[in-house]
């Protein structure tokens, strides 16, 4: 199959992988880095306000493991609670970074259900759009506000398939199904991703992409799921690609010929 059938676009960029990963929750870089390399993810997300990028001077620096050269950084905004705070924290990742213009928005409403907080999200988005940030947005499943999302100028909309960390899956395709046939951006499933079977369900419903961190990072065996990620996400895709038979939901369709029976 061609393999420009199975490359993502982001803001003009093609990867070959639709996976992407976070960077925390791991043991340690080390396992970080075995993780990613097993997904064989190329776009990899990481939290400014926890993981350190340069800004604490003299600890252990993330992109002495995961250098900008080999990956596509996506900083964002995990913790952040208003508008303001995300658009602080990611004027301070471009600095970091020397002017990198992609990023994942997530403004968040609460701490017990990191559900995102839209009005927040919104006034953020449009502020870093404005100032060339390239915006990708964890956001509601809310098909409306994700088509305001993508007129405000975001390269991606995230929608989350569960409460991030939650492990829960899909819990309304329906909705997604909606975001995914009216965006002309990437529509990128983004938290609740629990195993691989999840991920390929995300696929098979038309999505461009899954990110994913704790599904991988606090599986029993880290590296061997990050594996299996990158199988269904692979999968799931050709899956989409290819088309499923309709369902028939009161008859069944013999799978070998009915003609030319012995004794017929």
């Amino acid at each position: 199959m061609p393999s420009s059938l199975h490359s993502l676009t982001v803001a003009g960029r093609n990867y070959r992988s639709r996976l992407l990963v976070g960077t925390g929750k791991y043991r340690d870089f080390a396992e970080t880095r075995a993780a990613i390399d097993a997904s064989g993810a190329e776009i990899v997300t990481v939290a400014i306000r926890r993981t350190n990028i340069g800004q604490n001077h003299g600890e252990p620096n993330l992109l002495d493991v995961l250098p900008p050269s080999q990956f596509t950084i996506l900083p964002n905004t995990a913790g952040c609670y208003t508008a303001a705070d995300a658009v602080r924290t990611l004027r301070l990742a471009r600095e970091l970074l020397e002017g990198h213009a992609l990023c994942k928005l997530e403004v968040l409403g609460d701490p017990a259900s990191l559900f995102p907080n839209m009005p927040e999200t919104l006034k953020a988005a449009e502020i870093l759009v404005k100032e060339g940030f390239e915006v990708m947005v964890y956001c509601a499943d809310d098909p409306i506000q994700a088509r305001m999302l993508e007129e405000i100028g975001c390269v991606a909309v995230m929608p989350l398939a569960s409460l991030i960390g939650s492990g829960m899956g899909i819990v309304n395709p329906w909705n997604l199904r909606l975001i995914i046939d009216n965006a002309r951006v990437p529509v990128l499933v983004d938290a609740g991703v629990g195993t691989a079977s999840d991920a390929a369900i995300a696929m098979e419903l038309g999505c461009d992409g899954v990110l994913m961190n704790t599904a991988i990072a606090h599986a029993r065996d880290p590296l061997l799921m990050a594996s299996a990620m990158k199988k269904a996400v692979e999968a799931g895709r050709e899956a989409f690609l290819a088309g499923r038979m309709p369902r028939k939901y009161y008859s069944a369709d013999p799978s070998s010929p009915t003609t030319g029976l012995i004794g017929s």
